[in-house]
């Protein structure tokens, strides 16, 4: 099996790390060739605070994933989330010089990548650039330029910021476990591949997935990213306070949370009662279910009225915006009996659970498709679209993929002509550095034309 053929993400979560090895069958499915787990100890709300711990846990979840799959694992895309995200709107243009030339993905990339020269707060780094809606010169509302004339391109990004330290926390845990960073990716867009439809991205939708430490938001309409967000809250809490309340320990409380939760209180009697065994010697805690689940609901509510703050500042109240699709909650958090209509009651939305099961081959992986794994299975797929675009790359044999470290190296094709056509001449050595010599020389002549509007503007 070639390594481009398959992809590994690792969810470094705050209850647990999963690193899934994946790769697409012949019907375009996800094929999960393994996964490894193992228990998150070293982070807390997405946010590395031990690095040794992150580490012995990631090598724990990857040596697992290797023997499950039989595969040496050399590189992972990971995901990111915690309490440092924030997103903001940005609106930014390019001239285009060459305007008797159609805009092509170079002039797409040249303008992302002067987005990423915005000047942050300090500390923080853009994480992701996404476009939302483009302008060609006067004609607006454009989804997708490529092929177009114009010679001013503007757009709307959604910029997706992280604290600098945080982001390289995980890094450093990811290398020192032996692994290369293939990339990173906020996790609401990786859940968002794994359980959103085309369909409900262009009728609008709010994708929630609750997970240990946060709660991730990603809103889309019309098949554009339009809003993403973290809340610093997720089932951890749930627990927290069912272990302060109760006076229990965190494995009992997570137990009760799990066996015996439920975020609606009002189906329980109070004659419901669990006992839960006393601590060396002690005796057995009597716990009512009626009590518990008023602990639980008390603390989901205060989630969901988050989110509900969160599809407010969006727009879901305007028209042009409304959320149609409703919304899709996924995440360990999203299995808590009675969930669904209490989130369906607090929001005034239609709500459905979002499981994986349509982008995962087989029938024997039903556990896979829990919803705890969306944010691993998105990464996976993440992972794979972002191989299938570098192997674009490599159209007419511009480029080589180097398998002993799983790694890209392309030949630049930013100026590369597909009107030209190659002579069998220019295979040899000499016409190579001819060809470079051009574009080198074509380089020189748009960046003096460059300087010369600049100093006629001034």
């Amino acid at each position: 099996m070639e390594y481009q053929d398959i992809a590994i993400g690792l969810d470094v979560g705050t209850t647990k790390i999963v690193a899934m090895v994946g790769r697409r069958n012949e019907y375009n499915k996800i094929e999960i060739l393994g996964i490894g787990r193992s228990k998150s100890i070293g982070v807390h709300r997405g946010v590395v605070n031990n690095i040794t711990q992150t580490i012995e846990a990631i090598r724990e979840a990857v040596s697992e994933a290797e023997h499950s799959s039989g595969l040496k694992i050399k590189e992972v895309i990971v995901g990111i989330a915690g309490q440092h995200i924030r997103s903001l709107q940005h609106n930014d243009y390019i001239t285009r010089l060459d305007f008797e030339n159609v805009i092509n993905q170079k002039d797409i990339q040249k303008l992302i990548d002067q987005v990423h020269k915005l000047v942050m707060l300090p500390g923080e780094e853009i994480i992701h650039v996404l476009p939302q809606e483009y302008k060609v010169d006067s004609q607006a509302e454009i989804g997708e330029p490529i092929g177009m004339y114009g010679s001013r391109l503007e757009a709307n990004f959604h910029v997706v910021v992280g604290q600098i330290s945080s982001i390289r926390n995980i890094g450093r845990c990811v290398k020192a476990a032996g692994l290369n960073l293939a990339g990173m990716t906020l996790e609401p867009l990786a859940s968002a591949e794994a359980v959103l439809s085309t369909e409900e991205r262009e009728a609008g939708v709010a994708l929630v997935d609750i997970g240990g430490g946060t709660t991730d938001i990603a809103i889309f309409k019309d098949n554009i990213i339009r809003h993403t967000a973290v809340i610093p809250f997720g089932g951890n809490v749930l627990t927290e306070n069912i272990k302060t309340d109760c006076l229990i320990i965190e494995r009992q409380a997570e137990l009760l949370k799990i066996k015996f939760g439920s975020a609606w209180p009002g189906e329980n009697k109070d004659t419901e009662i669990v006992c839960i065994p006393g601590l060396r010697g002690r005796d057995p805690k009597e716990i009512s279910l009626k009590y518990l689940s008023q602990i639980i609901h008390k603390r989901v509510c205060e989630i969901l009225e988050q989110v509900n703050v969160e599809i407010k500042n969006y727009g879901n109240e305007e028209q042009k915006k409304r959320l149609i699709a409703g919304l899709v909650m996924t995440g360990g958090g999203s299995q808590l009996k009675h969930i669904r209509p209490l989130t369906e009651y607090i929001t005034g939305m239609d709500v459905r659970i979002g499981y994986s099961n349509e982008h995962i081959a087989g029938g024997e992986n039903g556990l896979i498709s829990n919803p705890e794994y969306a944010t691993s299975i998105g990464l996976v797929i993440k992972g794979l679209d972002d191989k299938k675009k570098y192997l674009c790359t490599t159209d007419m044999g511009k480029g080589h993929i180097h398998d002993e470290n799983h790694t890209y190296e392309f030949i630049s094709t930013k100026f590369y002509n597909k009107n030209q056509k190659l002579n069998s001449e220019e295979n040899s050595d000499h016409s190579k550095k001819k060809n470079k010599k051009k574009s080198k020389s074509f380089l020189e002549t748009w960046a003096d034309k460059f300087r010369q509007i600049l100093n006629d503007t001034e």
